[in-house]
């Protein structure tokens, strides 16, 4: 692992990112087939339907994976401190997972809370590579 040796935790964390969105994809097609949603037709937007929330979920993450692996890049390449850089990107996986978990379950207060804590570590990503630079 070299030179990426102290970004460890950021590293498992964005596999365990890719596996949480590949769970969200699951989901999302096995809610789609027992819903008989024909594939390619829009979702009514009903935060009432599981159908729905399992799309929303995974459109979500995907918003904002792109994000993660550029600043978790930015933050290793930039030597960043490695400890608030590990802990911001673990915070962003927790924040994800219980977006993901309160989603599904339509607790809207808690998943917005656990949207806020995901969207505060990438911002504590970047400001941890940033800080390399001052």
């Amino acid at each position: 692992m070299g030179a990426f040796e102290p970004y460890k935790l950021t590293v498992l964390v964005l596999g365990l990112a890719g596996l949480l969105f590949w769970i969200q994809l699951a989901v999302a097609d096995v809610v789609s087939i027992k819903a008989k949603h024909p594939p390619g037709f829009s979702i009514t937007q009903d935060r009432g339907s599981l159908l729905f929330r399992a799309h929303r979920v995974l459109a979500n993450s995907n918003e904002s994976a792109a994000i993660l692996i550029l600043f978790a890049l930015f933050g290793m390449l930039s030597s960043a401190n490695p400890a608030w850089l590990n802990g911001c990107a673990l915070a962003y996986l927790v924040g994800r997972v219980g977006h993901m978990v309160f989603y599904y379950g339509n607790l809207e207060i808690a998943r917005s809370v656990a949207f806020a804590i995901s969207f505060c570590a990438l911002l504590g990503m970047f400001i941890t590579g940033l800080m390399s630079w001052l």
